[in-house]
């Protein structure tokens, strides 16, 4: 069976020892290390010798793996036009308010990021792209085709040379396909693969919560990309429409008892993952299986737990045979 991991970036107050013996106890087989808070410093994996198998021994000793690593926020960065608070804090602090400090840092960093997994032995950092396009997604004041091709011309410009180092690394990047990204839906998704020429260390981090709230099936998007399905996060969410509320979520922030969907734990919202896994099983995706938990009306400790046992119930092998073969047999 495939195995089942915990993303550590809402974990991210826990020290990465705390939270690798409780993730253990409540069933998972590895974590997926996020690069920020002391979970994983990409930076000193690469300039420090020790730095890795320290990290790997200190895991292993609770029965923990890593399969990936996940480098969001610095990857958000490369693209994203920086130019307010709100990531101030995902760089050093002596990038704060320097949208240009800010960019050349997280390409640094992401770079950082193809080696460090590579000294770890892991073969995908997951990730945001930032956008620099995303704030004209409504046509208001009027967006032009050709503000839209320069964003994906940019963002191409931006990340080739990033991805250069993804392929002399023999590691994998995998977009997280999500609202403020490059990619955010099948045809931008699409777009973003035209623009870097279908390049192979190029992929995506499956996550079918941020299709589903967008109205999509997340089952034709693993059909859609089938080949380039390099990682696989499990979360759930539910749209609570009622006439009055919107998939834009009214300003308003998770949780809110007004808002048009939210994010819910593992089996607690409205996403298909029998069907989920099913194509998972189509596609020959043998990776981990890793849980984003989010749900602001839910203890998480509890919730965490509960959503490791919901992944393996539902994970399943495909079938080799048919199951009438035996009949046609003894024909």
């Amino acid at each position: 069976m495939r195995p089942v991991t915990l993303f550590t970036g809402q974990w991210a107050d826990l020290p990465i020892k705390t939270l690798a013996k409780k993730a253990a106890s409540w069933g998972y087989d590895g974590l997926e290390l996020a690069c920020w808070g002391d979970h994983f410093d990409v930076v000193k994996a690469v300039k420090e010798k020790s730095y890795c198998k320290k990290h790997l021994d200190m895991l292993a000793k609770e029965g923990i793996k890593v399969w990936a690593i996940s480098n969001h926020l610095a990857g958000q960065l490369v693209c994203d036009p920086n130019n307010d608070s709100r990531t101030d804090t995902f760089a050093p602090k002596e990038c704060a308010g320097n949208a240009k400090k800010k960019r050349a840092w997280a390409v640094e960093n992401m770079k950082y990021a193809a080696e460090a997994a590579s000294k770890l032995g892991v073969g995908v950092v997951n990730g945001f792209t930032g956008s620099p396009i995303w704030h004209m997604l409504y046509s208001f004041p009027p967006v032009t085709d050709q503000m839209v091709d320069e964003g994906f011309e940019f963002f191409a410009e931006m990340w080739n040379p990033i991805l250069d180092v993804f392929k002399d690394a023999g590691v994998k990047f995998a977009l997280e396909v999500h609202p403020t990204e490059i990619a955010f839906d099948i045809v931008t998704a699409k777009r973003a693969l035209e623009a870097i020429e279908y390049r192979p260390e190029f992929g995506f981090n499956f996550d079918p919560s941020h299709l589903y709230w967008q109205m999509m099936d997340p089952v034709c998007f693993l059909r859609e990309f089938s080949d380039r399905i390099y990682h696989v996060h499990m979360k759930d969410a539910a749209r609570t429409l009622d006439g009055r509320t919107g998939i834009l979520a009214s300003h308003l922030n998770f949780g809110h008892v007004d808002r048009g969907w939210d994010f819910r734990s593992l089996g607690r919202g409205q996403v298909n993952f029998e069907e989920i896994i099913r194509q998972l099983n189509r596609n020959g995706y043998e990776g981990p299986l890793s849980v984003e938990w989010e749900d602001c009306g839910m203890e998480r400790e509890s919730g965490a737990a509960e959503a490791c046992q919901f992944v393996r119930k539902m994970d399943f092998k495909p079938s080799k045979i048919q199951f009438d073969a035996s009949m046609e047999k003894n024909k």
